[in-house]
């Protein structure tokens, strides 16, 4: 019999569980070991954070659906990493309870197997003042912020209806080196579609602050699209979107402070600014969890696991930006210390950025952290549960499945609107995630053939689709399975 403990119950995780439970005979276990009570299909929180949904669309309560399918449950975080176990137990990670009678209590829990999906830190605290719902900044990053978000959006439109100055609102990246422009980039969209909708857009200037070099940056040093059939640079594409809807935009930007209603940065020039608001939405810096590891003899090993997030099978050597490769990053998410741990998602320590690294004159890095949320969270979670399943199978470890963001594609759809008739998309897929250089050198490290973008209802109606699909998926309903990642 083995135990395989996955800890956390997003994407990665409960994609995880969910696969392990599916292919594995109820004679193995598996324990989803989670602080959150419910699942969020966090695509959707753009959607709460404009009023067009409820929290109660987009979250289900995790514990009856594990009962239910034979998922051991723990609403626990994890504190620290054993993974050599002590005199007494095999290999643990020591849990705190958060909830109920036991809340504070700590205990162990051993495995065979252990997936770390615990995802990112949502280090607001990285830059002063950021704290959601403070200052008038909020977040879009769990359904909660996101709803206090709405309510305070909506109450800044009912006030621009009687205003007699212009309000302003601005929308980007928190951080010098925050990730996750995508969402920033939806949730603008969402905003401005919104303003139109209750008659007030002339009333409210709308800005795009971000530590991107280029519009339509997202991290992933920006692309080379097929658009209409022509090749465009998802710069100009996201500067067509801009300016039809009367959006600017500030670049290069690494906040650093946000007081009640303005916000300071720096920019790549070295000069400090700062950019005056009555609402904004900022994503804030992603962290590790800063989790400790120690060996069977009470030693710390924390660098064997961790730096920042945890260590897999990547090249982490330090060297010029221009000799970073798609080679560079993992296939099989496993630990080289501990090959029984593995870690999918966001929960991986990426060996580079993948925009490349910028420093204003006072030293200060500013440009996005690699992106490694949605779609690549929940391939990365199927490929090491199978990965587990065939080991288990096979009696030792067997790493058949692989799947680097360097060979990997990945669809984003930023809907604008909520219904069947009413809003857009801009649909963008990417292949691969991770530009190669050497095999598409000539269309900025991307197959233009799979790496396309579209402006239109339908993108709207497939992100719709997607909500309901993989809402679906992830209560394990019949055949959920044939739903791909």
């Amino acid at each position: 019999m083995a135990k395989i403990v996955v800890l956390g119950a997003g994407i990665a995780g409960h994609t995880a569980a969910s696969e392990l439970r599916r292919q594995l005979s109820k004679k193995h276990k598996v324990v989803v070991v989670s602080p959150n009570r419910n699942y969020q299909w966090v695509p959707s929180n753009i959607w709460v954070g404009i009023g067009k949904m409820k929290p109660k669309d987009i979250i289900f309560p995790l514990e009856p659906l594990y009962k239910r399918k034979g998922i051991e449950y723990v609403q626990a975080k994890a504190v620290s990493f054993h993974p050599e176990g002590d005199d007494t137990t095999q290999p643990y990670v020591n849990v705190e309870y958060v909830f109920g009678e036991r809340k504070g209590e700590q205990e162990k829990v051993t495995y065979d197997y252990l997936i770390n999906a615990t995802g990112p830190k949502l280090a607001f605290d990285m830059t002063e003042g950021l704290k959601p719902g403070t200052n008038n900044a909020y977040s879009v990053c769990t359904y909660d912020h996101a709803q206090h978000a709405s309510e305070a959006l909506h109450a800044l439109i009912e006030k621009a209806k009687t205003s007699e100055k212009k309000l302003k609102i601005v929308i980007g990246t928190g951080h010098p080196k925050a990730t996750c422009q995508g969402a920033a980039f939806e949730y603008i969209l969402n905003v401005e579609q919104e303003l139109r909708h209750y008659g007030v857009r002339d009333k409210i200037d709308l800005k795009w602050l971000s530590n991107e070099p280029a519009l339509g940056d997202f991290g992933m040093d920006g692309m080379v699209l097929s658009y209409n059939g022509k090749p465009m640079k998802s710069s100009e594409m996201v500067e067509m979107i801009f300016r039809d809807r009367g959006i600017d935009w500030v670049l290069e930007a690494g906040v650093n402070k946000v007081e009640e209603g303005l916000v300071h940065y720096e920019n790549l020039k070295g000069e400090y600014k700062t950019e005056p608001f009555d609402f904004a939405m900022l994503i804030p810096a992603f962290s590790g969890h800063g989790f400790k590891a120690f060996d069977v003899d009470g030693n710390d090993v924390t660098p064997k696991l961790f730096k920042g997030f945890m260590v897999v099978d990547a090249d982490y050597t330090s060297k010029p930006y221009e000799e970073w490769t798609v080679q560079d990053w993992p296939e099989t998410y496993q630990n080289p210390s501990y090959p029984n741990i593995f870690a999918p998602g966001i929960a991986f320590a990426p060996p580079h950025s993948i925009s490349k690294p910028r420093k204003s004159p006072n030293g200060t890095e500013i440009f996005p952290s690699p992106p490694r949320t949605g779609m690549p969270s929940g391939i990365t979670a199927k490929l090491v549960a199978d990965n587990i399943i065939d080991s288990i199978k096979a009696g030792h470890i067997s790493l058949q499945h692989k799947g680097s963001l360097g060979n990997m594609g990945a669809a984003c759809i930023a809907s604008a609107g909520y219904g069947l008739m009413k809003g857009s998309g801009v649909s963008i897929t990417t292949f691969p995630i991770v530009p190669d250089y050497k095999k598409y050198g000539e269309t900025g490290g991307r197959n233009v053939k799979k790496t396309f973008g579209d402006i239109g209802l339908a993108g709207h109606w497939v992100k719709l689709a997607l909500h309901y699909a993989f809402i679906y998926k992830a209560k394990m309903k019949p055949f959920w399975w044939l739903i791909p990642e």
